[in-house]
């Protein structure tokens, strides 16, 4: 890896990266500088991780072999003068900022690589999917860094850059989509009689337990709800419920029209 990771962003996601990036020994904490508005969240991140940070992002891109853009799409147009500061070296621009094409990044930054990524929040546990897109300049090289920078946080797959909007829409916001399962089966759990406490931790291991089980059979979801859907039994009678309230077309639904607004965001 190289020498000096700076990042752009100390909030919740960029804080999740450096945390797992430092436990694996990928860097070492005297490698990485952060560059953060928010005076406590830099005294916050320097003693919890011993980095260095800066209010100066022109300091963070002067010294970074990679530098990571871990902010919202919306502040992109406040970062971009300090990326024209004048450099001795080529970084590696890795950008996660939903909606922001490899086109206006690239224009930011000539002649960079840059690899543009949508990592989600369950990174935060080392549990992410990261889908990367590679920009025109991105090399072999570049690529491997990308990888081994978001498999510290999770699974990574790389794609052409125009999925990344559903990329968005599925992976990007499918942990609130999942989330409003959970509640949706614990407050049935208490409709039907269950404590909330009791309601809630069966939800969360049952939504846990059936995506590890299909990850580690490598399963058709179909072939699941088949193995326990016996003739008149209960589960068939709550998928029919399920079924009639269109709970498919909604989750489509759902991922088209946040796909959409991803593409919104990077115009």
């Amino acid at each position: 890896m190289p020498t000096t990771l700076g990042v752009i962003g100390g909030g919740v996601m960029g804080e999740a990266l450096i945390a797992r990036l430092l436990s694996y020994g990928i860097y070492q904490a005297s490698q990485i500088n952060v560059g953060e508005p928010s005076e406590m969240r830099r005294q916050f991140l320097t003693a919890t991780y011993d980095i260095k940070t800066t209010d100066r992002n022109a300091e963070v891109i002067a010294s970074a072999d990679v530098l990571l853009l871990a902010v919202k799409p919306q502040a992109f147009s406040a970062i971009a003068p300090a990326l024209s500061i004048e450099l001795t070296h080529t970084p590696l621009l890795i950008s996660i900022m939903a909606g922001v094409t490899l086109e206006a990044l690239e224009a930011a930054v000539p002649g960079w690589p840059v690899i543009r990524a949508m990592p989600n929040t369950p990174a935060t546990v080392g549990a992410g999917m990261t889908a990367i897109a590679l920009g025109q300049q991105a090399d072999n090289h570049n690529h491997r860094q990308a990888e081994a920078i978001f498999a510290a946080v999770g699974s990574v797959v790389t794609v052409p850059e125009p999925l990344m909007d559903a990329v968005t829409g599925l992976s990007g916001s499918g942990p609130g989509y999942i989330a409003l399962v959970v509640e949706a089966l614990a407050d049935g759990g208490v409709a039907a009689g269950l404590p909330r406490a009791t309601a809630m931790q069966l939800a969360i291991q049952t939504v846990k337990g059936t995506a590890e089980l299909l990850q580690t059979e490598a399963i058709h979801p179909g072939v699941l709800k088949d193995r326990v859907t016996s003739p008149g039994g209960t589960t068939i009678t709550g998928i029919a419920q399920l079924e009639a309230a269109g709970i498919r077309s909604a989750f489509i639904e759902a991922v088209q029209a946040a796909s959409e607004r991803s593409r919104q965001l990077g115009r």
